[in-house]
């Protein structure tokens, strides 16, 4: 019997049964039934204790590390912005000097933006998303924590640069030439350290999507999934679209660094405003997608105060999904002042404009639910009103700043960064204090102070206005960014004391909020269950805390199911829904469909371990030694850092399970094990190939960049590629990818020793094709440091090859699970997975090839 077979018969086994009635809900469970089970559960589910605390992967574990990591990292860069401020504070001052300021300036907008924005919205997301969706976990545990550890040590190697005095100093935004010839190993810490943490940020967006794609309990259908859920799935999107570009501009950026191929140097055909384009089309995306999570929390707040379920939720949705593609459109935005041509940035500013439409729509959506419910202001509505006025205000700007001959004026200036923070305060910082203290009774079961909230809101609101207002008059005056001193004729001196005492009044609040939130609080009695009174899953929590989540996994029929569904709370404490016990003692979640939410499959989920601590040391040192051109133990750690993630997978993920099938509870039965489309692992490998593809897609576009923006980009009498190695080498992966896909249905079909043949092959095709590829750039007499053509031809070249050489090791991988019985006919994973690797792979050498062995020939 096939895999796709198996799971057609369990799914239909359990139509009988599925959605549960009414009867089956309300029969009667003895106490003492449910006290057994409770325990298996617990003990499957149970944290690590002691030292071996540290190896835990739940989510309420990782989530909370990941929270107050961002947190200690917002906090470091806080500290920059104050010494800052001090140096600004009076004209002529010489408290900080200019390389110093210039470090500090660089890394507190690079801690903000790379290690509090985007980190702080997946660790509450890991947190909180498995309770709002009734699961047992994230789908893929051991990834949040493989990102989380890399996340702490990316961060501490940039962060800790500055204390040694060898932190970047060229701005967050690192443009050519002045950081790509900066001297020291500065430019070198920004790219390769924020580049592993932009795999820590993309691992967790793969485990967020598929957690809302895949984890959501039975009845939740796409409809009726909580807001939170929506942002999560748009946001993640976008993280999934933005970072890639930037990494592919890192790539160039370190290759020119590291190797001199001149890729932003003019004077070699290279362009600096390609570094721009690349990166602001990961930066203006990145502003929604710090953004729009405030919105989320904002969406799961609103209702609560009001008491009533959300006015347009439909509205919403769509207004989401279309903040998140329109902002895309908008990277020129940041270019206007570049020399682009007038229909460009008529275009741009038409797109900056028409983004304010969906916002507002959202904005206007919790207005009118406000206005209709019954509002009680509490300590995270007071702050969702403050973020509101804050971010209005820098809208406003905004929309002053879109417009093309505004922004020549004050491009630069002091005006931008008044804009910046208004935005980014009201976006982002105000709404994730109220969201703190809104889900702070669930992180900890334990409520924060009432007084110690206002009085630190008080300061925050008054301190902000009072530091950044002024900043709009003193970019009008003329005052430019990242200046370290001004002389004391301009009029500048009087406003920019003002902002330093500002931001002085905003650092006391941050100090009193940090106090509340990290004060004992062990004699405090626990809060109330569900102290709000909200409609949504979250709230259903066990006090005291249990580390599974949930009790049983309900059957959903409502928006907010506290709100509508009678006795919903009732049932999932005494173990009336879907996986209440856990006689294997395993960790076990449920897998749904994608659209309606019906259960398909019972996914063990992994436990504690150490190799992901490992897996994120090792990649580190593939990441970090090469800042120093260190790049032997470099290749070392970028090999021990595949074993350990091999020795993960091997004896992780995908096992063969005891039994075919499993009573998931209320009569139904559904798989343990399941491949292809009906897996989380299948979709994880989707989605993490459309960030890759989009990766590469960049990397294209700098080819046609450079064709369109350089008249002798190919320059008169250039070699090209050697054809014969290229046709041969694209015909060898062709084979490679017939072969595999013949072999997968072979597998299926029982002809294991055939498969496993034809995957042997396919390994010898990769190795044949990989070395013909190579070949026919390495021989072909271009020379990657003489002229930008030659170097964006090698750079292509490097990467089809390094994604060729990962698709010979999946190979490798899928030959010992055939040769050691992991893999079989009706348990294959692991080859619909490699499989799907490499439909992308086929793309990518095709387009490659026809790129740097067709086009050049044509120009």
């Amino acid at each position: 019997m096939t895999q796709s077979t198996q799971n057609r018969e369990s799914s239909s086994s359990g139509v009988a049964t599925y959605p549960p009635t009414e009867q089956m809900l309300e029969e009667k469970i003895d106490k003492r039934t449910q006290e057994k089970t409770a325990d298996r559960l617990r003990k499957a589910w149970e944290t690590p204790k002691g030292w071996r605390y540290w190896s835990a992967v739940n989510n309420s574990e990782v989530g909370v590390w990941y929270s107050l990591t961002a947190f200690f990292f917002m906090m470091c860069a806080g500290v920059l912005a104050l010494l800052m401020r001090v140096q600004l504070a009076v004209p002529e001052n010489d408290f900080l000097s200019a390389d110093t300021f210039n470090q500090f300036f660089t890394m507190h907008g690079s801690a903000m933006m790379f290690l509090f924005a985007v980190p702080m919205f997946e660790a509450i997301s890991i947190l909180v998303l498995p309770a709002l969706l009734g699961a047992r976990d994230m789908p893929f545990p051991r990834l949040s924590a493989y990102g989380y550890w890399c996340f702490l040590i990316g961060g501490i190697f940039v962060m800790g640069s500055i204390l040694f005095g060898v932190a970047p100093n060229s701005g967050w935004f690192m443009y050519p030439p002045l950081a790509t010839k900066a001297e020291g190993v500065g430019s070198d810490i920004w790219l390769l350290g924020l580049s592993f943490i932009e795999v820590a940020s993309i691992a967790a967006a793969v485990e967020l999507i598929v957690g809302v794609l895949k984890c959501r309990p039975p009845g939740m259908r796409i409809n009726l999934m909580p807001l939170y859920g929506w942002y999560v799935l748009v946001v993640g999107g976008m993280i999934l679209f933005a970072f890639p570009p930037l990494i592919a501009g890192d790539f160039l950026f370190e290759l020119e660094r590291s190797f001199d191929w001149p890729f932003f140097d003019p004077e070699r055909g290279g362009d600096p405003m390609l570094w721009q384009h690349l990166f602001w089309i990961f930066g203006h995306p990145e502003v929604y997608i710090v953004f729009l999570p405030s919105i989320a929390i904002a969406a799961m707040v609103v209702p609560t105060v009001a008491q009533r379920p959300i006015v347009g939720y439909s509205w919403i949705v769509l207004s989401a999904v279309g903040t998140g593609f329109l902002s895309f459109g908008l990277w020129v935005h940041h270019m206007f002042t570049t020399g682009l041509p007038s229909i460009s940035l008529g275009f741009f500013t038409a797109a900056s404009e028409a983004v304010v439409i969906p916002t507002g729509i959202q904005l206007f959506a919790f207005v009118a639910t406000l206005m209709v419910g019954r509002v009680k202001l509490n300590l995270p509505m007071l702050y969702i009103a403050g973020a509101l006025a804050i971010f209005t205000a820098g809208g406003l700007t905004g929309v002053m700043l879109a417009l093309a001959p505004f922004d020549w004026q004050v491009h630069d200036t002091y005006f931008v960064v008044a804009h910046l923070h208004y935005t980014l305060f009201g976006g982002m910082v105000f709404p994730l204090i109220a969201g703190i203290y809104y889900f702070y009774p669930f992180f900890t079961k334990k409520q924060m102070s009432v007084r110690l909230g206002k009085i630190a809101f008080w300061l925050l609101f008054t301190g902000f206005h009072i530091a950044f207002l002024p900043m709009h008059l003193t970019g009008l005056m003329g005052m430019p960014r990242r200046v370290y001193t001004y002389p004391s004729t301009l009029g500048w001196d009087w406003l920019n004391m003002i902002s330093t005492v500002g931001a002085f009044i905003v650092a006391v609040g941050f100090l009193v909020f940090t106090y509340d939130l990290l004060r004992p609080k062990g004699k405090q009695p626990y809060t109330p269950r569900n102290p709000y009174n909200a409609g949504t899953l979250e709230w259903s929590h066990n006090i005291p805390d249990e580390a599974w989540g949930s009790r049983s996994i309900p059957y959903i029929t409502s928006r907010y199911p506290l709100w509508d569904q009678e006795k919903i709370v009732e049932r999932m404490d005494a173990g009336r829904y879907y996986l209440a016990d856990a006689p294997e003692g395993k960790r076990e979640t449920l897998i749904t469909t994608v659209l309606d939410a019906k259960p398909i499959q019972v996914m063990r989920v992994t436990g504690p371990a150490w190799i992901t601590i490992c897996a994120a040391i090792f990649t580190g040192g593939a990441f970090i030694f090469p800042t120093f051109h260190w790049y032997p133990p470099a290749i070392v750690s970028g090999i021990l850092a595949i074993a350990c993630v091999l020795y993960w997978l091997w004896t992780s993920t995908a096992p063969i399970p005891e039994q075919k099938t499993k009573d998931a509870g209320l009569g139904l039965n559904l798989p343990i094990y399941a491949s292809g489309p009906a897996s989380a692992g299948w979709w994880g490998v989707w989605i993490t190939m459309l960030g890759d593809s989009t990766a590469f897609a960049s990397l294209i576009f700098g080819f046609f960049f450079y064709w369109t923006a350089k008249e002798n980009f190919v320059p008169s009498g250039s070699d090209f590629v050697l054809a014969s190695y290229l046709v041969l080498g694209v015909l060898s992966f062709a084979v490679t990818w017939a072969t595999l896909v013949g072999a997968r249905a072979l597998n299926r079909r029982g002809s294991t020793k055939t498969a496993r043949n034809l995957l042997l092959v396919s390994a010898l095709f990769t190795i044949a094709g990989t070395a013909l590829f190579c070949l026919s750039v390495v021989n072909s007499g271009l020379e990657p440091t003489s002229h930008v053509y030659p170097a964006i031809i090698w750079a292509i070249m490097v990467w089809t090859v390094v994604h060729t050489a990962v698709g010979l090791i999946m190979l490798g991988y899928c030959i010992a699970g055939a040769t050691f019985g992991k893999l079989t006919p009706e348990h294959d994973a692991d080859l619909c997975n490699v499989t799907l690797y490499w439909h992308f792979i086929i793309i990518t050498v095709v387009v490659a090839s026809l790129v740097i062995g067709l086009l050049p020939r044509l120009l």
